[in-house]
């Protein structure tokens, strides 16, 4: 059982897999990754700017610290200048306790310094970094859409894409009912010519009727050519006669065909 739960699992990660493989975008995935780059360089920059904060903060301690000190030194000597030791005893010692905060701040202001180097030096390479993975995506995504237009072209030309393959077979079956239709009209008039089948509209011919126009057809013919010959003799009264005699021979068929009309 645990044999056969393995192989499900198999297939269902790789049917998946396939599944997200096709759907996947890598110009979309190389967007998410700059931008994701970029929220790390703009925290980097925000540290950069914290830690520059807190050594303004110390520096201006520091500087006030130092005007204190300054003003009670000259307190203490202005108190023995007139004769009161106490009092510059007193300015002094305040004056001690405050140049232990002064060395302490200069400390913590060396280390802040130290770390707002680091950090500014870090983000200059983060940014130099950024910069260039935004040239290479956007060379790679340049070219995934050239590869990816010449494919489509390529496909189209070819017709293996879906939706040429699509019109191929719209024009194939076309093709196919029509060949059908005009096979099919085909053997209609052939069976219609041979009497297989009957013309219900009756505009079809029975066997006696074809032949008498066969008959007339070729007594027309038979007239012009008579009318050419006595052109090319050079007798215009030939030709008429020719074409008297023919009119003479046409209406006794005409007549003959009537007669047998009657009958």
């Amino acid at each position: 059982m645990s044999g056969v739960m393995k192989r499900m699992g198999m297939i269902f990660r790789a049917k998946a897999n396939k599944a997200l493989d096709r759907a996947e975008d890598p110009r979309e995935t190389l967007d998410y990754s700059y931008q994701k780059q970029l929220e790390l360089l703009q925290k980097v920059r925000r540290g950069v700017a914290d830690v520059a904060t807190s050594r303004k903060r110390l520096e201006l301690q520091l500087n006030q610290l130092q005007g204190q000190s300054a003003k009670l030194e000259d307190q203490g000597r202005k108190a023995l200048a007139l004769g009161r030791e106490d009092l510059a005893r007193e300015a002094l010692s305040r004056r001690a306790a405050l140049q232990q905060q002064v060395t302490d701040l200069e400390a913590q202001h060396q280390t802040l310094q130290g770390e707002e180097e680091k950090l500014t030096l870090a983000s200059q390479r983060l940014q130099a970094k950024v910069d260039a993975f935004r040239t290479r995506k956007e060379t790679i995504k340049a070219t995934y859409t050239a590869a990816q237009a010449q494919t489509r072209i390529g496909e189209a030309f070819s017709g293996i894409s879906e939706e040429m393959g699509d019109v191929g077979m719209a024009i194939q079956r076309a093709e196919d009912k029509t060949a059908q239709l005009q096979a099919r009209a085909g053997a209609i008039d052939e069976l219609l010519a041979s009497g297989a089948l009957d013309d219900q509209s009756g505009m079809a011919k029975d066997d006696i009727a074809a032949e008498l126009d066969r008959i007339s057809g070729g007594t027309d013919v038979e007239l012009e050519l008579q009318r050419m010959k006595a052109e090319l003799a050079g007798g215009s009264g030939g030709s008429q006669q020719a074409i008297e005699g023919g009119g003479q021979d046409q209406s006794q068929q005409s007549q003959n065909q009537h007669k047998f009309d009657k009958q």
